[in-house]
């Protein structure tokens, strides 16, 4: 079989399948399981528990999938039209949801259309000797990116094209077939720090090194249970992850909006106010986040997070009368962040604000 020639073919359709980029590598990341254990012993995974429940599997495909000899990897734009975000960041009565997650759960779009190509492929070469994944098993997707030359780890350890920011999402295919794998790209960070310096948390410790316990989108999203208070100021009106580090990346300049209907924003997330969504009922975050990526942290942390965020926002009675609304919720973590809300609004109170009734 011309292998060459087939990677060409899996190339054009993945295009056809509506990824932006494909590329293929080999399955070698001792470099990269080095610095995985080594980010592991040291605890910044925080409980995130699943990264280390697999041992080194996540950096050695051939033991994750036996038989597995390259990973065919693509990468599918994602930034949404809409409010833009440094608007939604400046006015705190606004909730900033990242911008991954304003449209549908991505995992299924991409899944679906990974098994497409993945069977054009077996019927290609008359076997079914591959698995896809899109963030759904321990693998360093973002090393296997690199390596096939979809872009460079920047210094936020993010996957960056110097053409096409890093607004995208990422998709594999093990394969056992021998095809001819692409170049790396040389990193183009250089001396930037943008990310390093803007980061609210200080998360990005060093250079390529993010201590997820700092991370806003791992306290928003990740954390079960009570967020530490040293991080709730620095949270702002972040209520699902944090987009800051690629806001301020040159290179985003050149990100390209996606065509994507699926990831347009939905119930106008992009710039809801605090209070409209902290008066959602758990019914109502059931069902208008149906489909949505938001929905996997549940009711709780949706309102813990809303509750920080109303906080951290101008003191008036209507947000006091929505926080009071909440002071007694059955969840103990939902009146602890309530009550800090509360403490923080009636340190600098508007005229008229009264306590709760």
């Amino acid at each position: 079989m011309d292998y060459s020639a087939l990677a060409a073919r899996i190339k054009a359709w993945s295009r056809d399948l509506g990824f932006q980029k494909t590329g293929i590598c080999a399955v070698d990341l001792r470099d990269d399981e080095n610095h995985l254990r080594g980010w592991l012993d040291n605890g910044y995974q925080g409980e995130m528990e699943y990264m280390s429940r697999h041992g080194m599997r996540r950096a050695r495909p051939s033991e994750l999938v036996p038989g597995t000899l390259r990973v065919i990897s693509t990468r599918i734009d994602y930034l949404p039209g809409g409010a833009r975000p440094e608007d939604v960041l400046e006015d705190s009565t606004l909730a900033f949801v990242s911008r991954y997650a304003l449209g549908r759960d991505y995992h299924k779009l991409v899944r679906g259309r990974l098994a497409k190509l993945a069977a054009k492929i077996a019927a290609e070469v008359g076997t079914e000797g591959y698995r896809a994944f899109t963030d759904s098993a321990p693998v360093l997707e973002k090393a296997l990116a690199r390596d096939a030359g979809l872009g460079w780890i920047g210094k936020h350890t993010n996957l960056l094209d110097r053409h096409d920011g890093s607004w995208f999402f990422l998709g594999e295919i093990f394969t056992d077939l021998p095809l001819p794998v692409d170049s790396p790209l040389a990193s183009h960070c250089g001396s930037c720090t943008a990310c390093i310096d803007v980061c609210p948390t200080g998360a990005i410790i060093a250079p390529y090194v993010l201590d997820a316990r700092r991370c806003i989108s791992y306290l928003t999203i990740e954390l079960d249970g009570s967020i530490p208070e040293v991080f709730r100021k620095a949270i702002g009106n972040r209520i699902y992850g944090c987009d800051d580090c690629q806001l301020v990346c040159p290179w985003n300049r050149y990100a390209k909006r996606t065509k994507e209907i699926d990831f347009a924003p939905r119930h106008e997330l992009d710039a809801a106010r605090l209070i409209d969504l902290f008066r959602w009922s758990e019914t109502d975050f059931l069902d208008r986040l149906a489909g949505s990526a938001i929905r996997r942290i549940g009711y709780v942390r949706w309102l813990r997070n809303i509750a920080v965020a109303m906080g951290n926002g101008p003191p008036a009675d209507e947000t006091e009368a929505a926080l009071c609304s909440r002071q007694d919720h059955p969840s103990e973590i939902v009146r602890e962040h309530v009550a800090w809300a509360l403490t923080r609004l009636r340190a600098a109170p508007a005229p008229g604000t009264a306590g709760c009734r």
